[in-house]
């Protein structure tokens, strides 16, 4: 199989991209692909629950987006929250980069922030004077390829209905179409992956294998780990908890914490998922890659031509793809 990256382009029309979410949650539509007999067929989210069978498990991830984006209107100046790096102190984003280098003090999110080192890849470590308070001063931080500022709708919209534990600085999407009411109706369990700023990156070597990717905070719990082994089939809410599940290489899941940097593509043979839900990716991404491989990519190529055709709506606020 060809490990070119040039496989995992396709043309989307602006249009195609979901700027807002769908009136209802449960309300997207939902591409069924079936990988036994290589059909696609149609159908609505709220529809999902009836593709389940008996013992099957549903496994979401249930962390919470933070309000990442920090903004100083006075001096221009923006930090983006990546990950914890000692108290008080965060691994960034910044920009301008010219204003935040080693030494510079920025006030901003009702603290000071002091830029203590600047990382090889570009990032900034910063210190703050005080933790910011980001329920008060931070933005959610909505994908860039919206082409606009977060606004009180996303603060709901861009979180899913189990969110529970903070550390996201991007939402796990396939979960964004649940409700308490689909959920209530459905046997399934939870885990934690903390969703970095990496998720949209493109890959950019002309050989997939040599991406280097990045790497991901996870928590399995001991009740989420049993169900899983006892299950008869997995079904994954993302890509997200694809990565967490098939990362542990023991035959049998464990209650464990760590990091991943698991790059999954193809020839790739799934040792836990069996089933998938997810959202439309973007071209040359790390997450349609994954895809790929759990489907098949001339399956999943197809599915993509057949989504551009019947005007799905694509990304992260879009519609959903099942594959069985």
């Amino acid at each position: 199989m060809s490990m070119a990256l040039a496989d995992y382009f396709y043309e989307l029309s602006p249009e195609l991209i979901a700027i807002r979410p769908a009136p209802e949650r449960d309300g997207s539509r939902m591409m069924v692909v079936d990988r036994a007999s290589r059909t696609i067929s149609h159908r609505m989210f709220r529809d999902f629950p009836s593709f389940l069978r008996e013992g099957d498990r549903v496994v979401l991830n249930n962390s919470r987006v933070i309000k990442a984006r920090l903004l100083a209107p006075e001096s221009r100046i923006e930090v983006f929250l990546l990950e914890p790096a000692g108290e008080r102190r965060w691994k960034c984003l910044t920009r301008p980069g010219r204003k935040m280098r080693p030494g510079a003090v920025v006030a901003i999110a009702g603290t000071e922030a002091h830029v203590i080192e600047a990382l090889p890849g570009g990032e900034r470590i910063i210190e703050f004077l005080a933790e910011p308070d980001l329920e008060k001063h931070g933005h959610m931080p909505v994908p860039p390829y919206l082409k606009r500022e977060s606004d009180a709708g996303d603060e709901e919209r861009y979180q899913t209905v189990y969110a529970k534990l903070p550390g996201s600085v991007a939402a796990p999407t396939a979960g964004l179409h649940f409700t308490p009411e689909v959920l209530a109706d459905i046997p399934h369990s939870f885990l934690t992956l903390h969703v970095g700023a990496g998720t949209f990156l493109p890959v950019k070597t002309e050989r997939i294998e040599d991406h280097v990717m990045h790497a991901e905070h996870f928590e399995i719990s001991a009740d989420t780990a049993e169900a899983t082994n006892s299950a008869k089939r997995v079904v994954a809410v993302g890509t997200t908890v694809a990565r967490v599940l098939e990362s542990r290489k023991d035959e049998k899941l464990e209650a464990c914490s760590g990091a991943t940097d698991i790059f999954i593509y193809p020839p790739y043979h799934f040792r836990r998922v069996g089933a998938l839900l997810t959202n439309f990716h973007l071209p040359c991404s790390t997450l349609l890659m994954l895809v790929s491989a759990f489907a098949g990519a001339d399956l999943v190529r197809r599915a993509y031509a057949e989504a551009v055709a019947e005007r799905y709506r694509f990304y992260s606020y879009g519609d959903c793809m099942l594959v069985l």
